[in-house]
């Protein structure tokens, strides 16, 4: 970790503090909570049978199979947070047959932590640091009913309170925001976040589902017309599809990534954050806390700085 990354947001130059978060670039975290993946937890509930059925009878092999292509990072939510990480991809459920009221991130698997501990976690780590503003994505929620999505929605409320950022705030601008208390930036894919004015309905995730860095790039160039005019993520990550993970027997998601990291960091280094139709505002990654990624994307910021000087400098003559 960098010095100052912990504090990045506060640390930018007051030039871009007008700027609206929508425009600013982002590092987020893809499946930001599979470093705690439970090996022994059931498959979750949209799993294939034909994978279930080999897993009930397999499960010596499927089990470290599933653990090393669904880990998808290898650092805790608090360590995310200080190396700079500001987008989480948080995907919840609840578990079949749990007679709690307990819910788990998941990614094929369920996680050992619950979502509300790991929430404590973040609003914890956001009072030590007032100035730092997260993007909360969360979604899938298999499982659960809307009794349950009513409680976990007023857990939210509870815990984050006054930190959430209203869906219709009309300046996401930093200094907007620093002087408003909000911090949270909180998507709920779900219907019923339509009733709930603190909650945000829209945030596009732009993922290839792409093995290869190449197809990634394609992708993300080529893929689109534009960029939308809120906030949306460009996803780096990298999936393989099961024949090649039944191939090759002695790959991993992390080796995966690691091979193809090259090129996609040159890639990375060339982006431009900004409203632009070729630019990029959040771009999310696999294993973060290993990969530089976070430092490479808060420092294509400084390319609005130079933008902001020029057109300074323009306006002076």
């Amino acid at each position: 970790m960098e010095p100052g990354q912990q504090d990045w947001m506060s640390g930018l130059p007051e030039q871009l503090w007008d700027i609206p978060l929508t425009n600013l670039a982002i590092p987020g975290s893809h499946d930001a909570m599979s470093y705690c993946l439970d090996i022994t937890s059931p498959l979750i509930r949209s799993e294939s049978d034909f994978l279930r059925l080999l897993d009930s009878v397999l499960c010596c092999f499927t089990r470290p199979v599933i653990f090393k292509w669904a880990t998808t990072q290898d650092k805790t939510i608090e360590e995310q947070l200080s190396m700079g990480i500001r987008y989480f991809d948080l995907r919840i459920a609840h578990k079949q047959k749990d007679v709690s009221n307990d819910l788990y991130f998941t990614h094929v698997i369920y996680t050992h932590l619950t979502v509300l501990e790991t929430l404590v976690s973040v609003a914890s780590w956001l009072r030590s640091h007032p100035k730092e503003i997260v993007i909360l994505d969360c979604s899938h929620f298999e499982g659960m009913d809307k009794s349950c999505h009513n409680s976990f929605i007023l857990s939210i409320k509870k815990l984050f309170g006054l930190k959430l950022c209203p869906r219709k705030e009309p300046d996401l601008t930093l200094r907007s925001l620093w002087a408003s208390g909000y911090q949270v930036i909180l998507r709920y894919d779900d219907q019923i976040a339509e009733k709930y004015p603190e909650l945000w309905l829209e945030l596009p995730y732009w993922w290839a589902n792409q093995r290869t860095a190449e197809g990634v790039i394609r992708y993300l160039e080529l893929g689109h017309a534009g960029r939308p005019e809120g906030f949306f993520v460009a996803g780096l990550n990298l999936t393989a599809d099961r024949i090649f993970i039944t191939k090759n027997p002695k790959k991993s998601l992390r080796t995966l990534t690691y091979e193809n990291w090259g090129h996609l960091r040159e890639w990375l280094e060339e982006q431009t954050p900004g409203s632009g139709s070729q630019s990029f505002n959040i771009i999310a990654g696999d294993f973060v806390g290993t990969l530089p990624l976070c430092s490479l994307v808060i420092s294509l910021n400084q390319k609005l700085l130079q933008q902001h000087n020029s057109s300074q400098i323009k306006k002076n003559h």
